[in-house]
């Protein structure tokens, strides 16, 4: 039975000398101490000693790298396939914010145009099929692209009260041409270097929580309260829905399958709980969730349709205007529009790729992970084609995590899932049958998995828990992964700067750190420049 766990490099190290020191003289009588201790670890990683190595002189086995990961060709599948249920959302998500069925239900432009939701959902699935399979094929990570929810939500609430949607769209291209040019000029990757390792850890953790809390959310597990706290449980305290039940039942089945080591365990529990769901609602007709049906499902509902199939619209494609924002509100307006488009992208995909590197295993003592430059690069060109499909930004997803910890490890993965969502376009009514609560069960399994990353923080040094522990607790509590890292890159460079430790942090963090306090105070500082 294959080993689902996922190590990181320390436990590897530790298990392979472990392994060496039953071995004749320590295990040094074949080959040196570090290389043992790396062939053991990448065995103890990959397969279980009742599991068949691998054959590795396959094709893809040798493009992808899947044996040197430690992987398998039917983990990597797998994966992809997990991967895709858990992002799957996006493609019915998408359209509800961007657009609509008319101009009564979409946001409407400054300009009174809006967008199509049945266009938008074909963009969707196009771009970020086509983003995910690049991104595999190039960077040969598990990673899976999609339309970034922050970006689009920005778009639709505050972009285009200013301008027009062609001309928002433009202003994301521009945002994904400068994003490319930091990653092939090596600017980004020196960003990323120059971040402490505990940080580092941090952002991995505080992405483990903020991906379980909007499982929670999404489940209805947790829900806004009229008056005192917050968030609460349930409904004033309480679990009255069928769907937030379902949600229950699929987070434990998961988790025991996972706990049990169960090949498959998360596209299983999937499977199985979407199952579930759609029995539930053929019993009860619970409905979607709307005001007058609080315990309806939270986005689509599990039934599956009489039509299996539809052509996709793609007019959109190419209907952007690249210019047009700066003609109609000025130079200044559009580049703090665009300032804050590139701050959000560049720090939510570098913050996300780190976490998922180290689920994956694949990330180096330092946090960089092979590939490094072509991985920024090539999600940099998700947010220029996703710009130049009016299917806003695509960028790196956090729910790529479901894959990893279903096996994944290599960019064969991204491949699948790629491909999936080409096919979503042509099979929407399939694509929709898995409701937002069985996918959100597979998000809070995978955010304790990422949770083993908080050891590598040394609480005992207050100069970096507390950065650290900002970072953790500000991400989903502002339900944002760039917030999250200006936070704590904001304490880290003041509090060692005030402890007399400023040789410490590297220049260019100074740099970032002073990019993010100007990011925090755009709003008044729009205000004052009268944008």
């Amino acid at each position: 039975m294959a080993d689902m766990t996922i190590l990181d490099p320390a436990e590897m190290q530790t298990a392979a000398e472990k392994q060496a020191a039953l071995l004749p003289n320590g295990g040094k009588s074949a080959e040196p101490t570090a290389a043992n201790a790396k062939h053991t670890a990448t065995r103890l990683a990959g397969q279980s000693s009742n599991s068949k190595p691998p054959v590795s002189n396959s094709f893809l086995d040798k493009f992808f790298q899947i044996t040197k990961r430690g992987s398998t060709l039917a983990r990597e599948f797998r994966g992809g396939l997990v991967t895709f249920f858990t992002m799957a959302y996006i493609v019915i998500l998408n359209p509800l914010i961007l657009g609509g069925f008319s101009a009564d239900n979409a946001p409407v432009d400054v300009a009174g145009g809006w967008l199509s939701a049945a266009q938008v959902g074909a963009v969707t699935g196009l771009t970020a099929g086509v983003m995910t399979i690049v991104f595999g094929l190039v960077a040969n990570l598990p990673f899976g692209l999609a339309a970034g929810l922050g970006i689009n939500s920005f778009l639709a609430v505050a972009v285009i009260q200013e301008v027009t949607w062609p001309e928002a769209m433009g202003l994301v291209v521009i945002n994904g041409i400068l994003i490319v040019l930091f990653g092939a000029t090596g600017a980004r990757t020196a960003i990323f270097k120059a971040v402490p390792k505990e940080l580092k850890a941090a952002i991995t953790v505080g992405i483990g929580l903020f991906i379980a809390f909007i499982g929670f959310v999404d489940s209805g597990f947790v829900r806004p309260t009229k008056g005192g706290p917050p968030v609460q449980l349930g409904t004033d305290g309480s679990i009255t829905s069928i769907p937030t039940l379902v949600f229950i039942i699929g987070l434990l089945v998961m988790g025991i399958l996972v706990a049990r080591k169960i090949q498959g365990g998360l596209l299983i529990g999937i499977v199985a709980t979407t199952v579930l769901a759609a029995v539930a609602e053929a019993v009860f007709h619970i409905g979607p969730g709307t005001a007058d049906n609080p315990g309806g499902w939270h986005l689509n509902v599990p039934i599956l349709s009489s039509q299996l199939m539809s052509v996709p619209d793609l007019s959109l494609v190419g209907q952007f205007d690249l210019f047009g924002s700066f003609a109609r509100i000025g130079g200044l307006a559009a580049t703090m529009l665009v300032f804050t488009l590139v701050f959000t992208n560049f720090f939510d995909a570098m913050g996300t790729m780190t976490g998922l590197a180290k689920s994956a295993g694949v990330a180096h003592k330092d946090g960089t992970f092979p590939k490094l430059k072509s991985a920024f690069i090539v999600e940099g060109m998700g947010a220029v084609v996703g710009g130049g499909t009016s299917g806003s930004s695509n960028t790196v997803y956090i729910d790529s995590a479901a894959g990893i910890g279903e096996g994944a490890r290599t960019g064969l993965a991204s491949v699948v899932t790629g491909l999936l969502f080409l096919g979503s376009m042509f099979f929407t009514p399939l694509t929709s049958v898995v409701p937002l609560e069985v996918a959100a069960a597979a998000l809070v399994v995978v955010g304790a998995m990422m949770m083993a990353q908080i050891r590598e923080i040394k609480f005992t040094k207050f100069a970096i828990a507390l950065p650290a522990f900002l970072t953790i607790v500000t991400m989903p509590l502002t339900y944002s992964i760039a917030n999250g890292i200006g936070v704590g890159f904001i304490s880290f460079a003041v509090i060692s700067a005030a402890s007399g430790k400023a040789k410490k942090v590297h220049p260019l963090m100074w740099v970032v750190t002073a990019g993010f306090i100007i990011y925090f105070a755009r709003g008044p500082i729009n205000a004052l420049m009268g944008v």
